[in-house]
C-alpha cells in the first residue's frame, strides 16, 4: 500500500489517499492525486506542470488564522461564574 495526495479541481490539498495494489501487484494513482508530498503549508497547491506544491494563501489569510479568537458571551461569564466561586472559596478561609 501507499500514499497519495488528493487535490480538488483547483489544485488546492484535500487529504491523503492509502491506495492498495491491485490484482497484479501495481498501484493505480487516482484522478487528481499524486505521490508527492506536500510541505506543511496553510493552503498547498499542486502545479502539475512543475510537479511540485506552492503556498496559495495569502498573507490576510495566513495572519487571520494567527488572530486571538474572541470568547463568547457564554464562555465570558462562565468565567466570571468561575472567578465569583473562587473569590467566595478564598474569601471563607
Amino acid at each position: 500500500m501507499i500514499q497519495v495526495y488528493k487535490y480538488d479541481e483547483n489544485y488546492i490539498f484535500i487529504e491523503p489517499v492509502i491506495v492498495e495494489e491491485d490484482g497484479n501487484g501495481n498501484y493505480v494513482i487516482p484522478e487528481y492525486c499524486t505521490e508527492i508530498q506536500p510541505p506543511s503549508f496553510y493552503k498547498a497547491k499542486f502545479d502539475i506542470s512543475k510537479q511540485e506544491w506552492f503556498e496559495s494563501a495569502t498573507q490576510e489569510y495566513i495572519d487571520s488564522l494567527k488572530k486571538p479568537i474572541e470568547p463568547t458571551d457564554i464562555e465570558v461569564l462562565q468565567k466570571q461564574v468561575a472567578d465569583i466561586f473562587y473569590l467566595i472559596a478564598v474569601g471563607g478561609q
